[in-house]
């Protein structure tokens, strides 16, 4: 029984460690020229992923602040920025659209940084993530993250 019982707990033990091996984890740095440090990610259908974004501005968040946001495959980037623009108390988040999208972070000032981490969708494919602080998206601030299967 002693020895079912240690089996069991070594495999429960490695398991653990292969489903922690599939996490990845992606710094993004967002740039004073509008853009992100990396305009593209590639992850594998549900794998667990964590993004920080890092603002290494030295202007104050009022003036260069950002965010990132991933949406759905569908989603529509322009309408989303858009109706960003009045949600600035959620952080230019728009919560009416929500269901458009995967995962956010916060706005970060200069200096500052955030992460979110989430799982990926299952469908492969290409998702756009965009920055929603007013007239980033329009500057270009966005980027694609791919899911892609092995």
């Amino acid at each position: 029984m002693l020895k079912k019982t240690i089996l069991f707990a070594l495999f429960a033990a490695l398991s653990t460690l292969a489903v922690a091996a599939q996490a990845k984890t992606v710094e993004i740095e967002g740039t004073n020229s509008l853009r992100f440090s990396q305009e593209s990610i590639t992850v594998k259908p549900g794998e667990e992923v964590t993004v920080k974004l890092v603002n290494n501005s030295k202007l104050p968040a009022a003036a260069m602040a950002h965010n990132w946001i991933l949406l759905k495959a569908d989603a529509d980037a322009a309408k989303i920025d858009e109706a960003a623009m009045s949600a600035k108390a959620n952080d230019y988040v728009p919560e009416e659209l929500s269901d458009q999208i995967v995962a956010h972070t916060g706005l970060v000032g200069g200096g500052e940084s955030d992460s979110v981490t989430f799982t990926a969708p299952e469908e492969p494919g290409d998702y756009t993530y965009i920055c929603t602080f007013p007239g980033h998206f329009q500057a270009g601030m966005k980027g694609t993250l791919t899911v892609k299967a092995e």
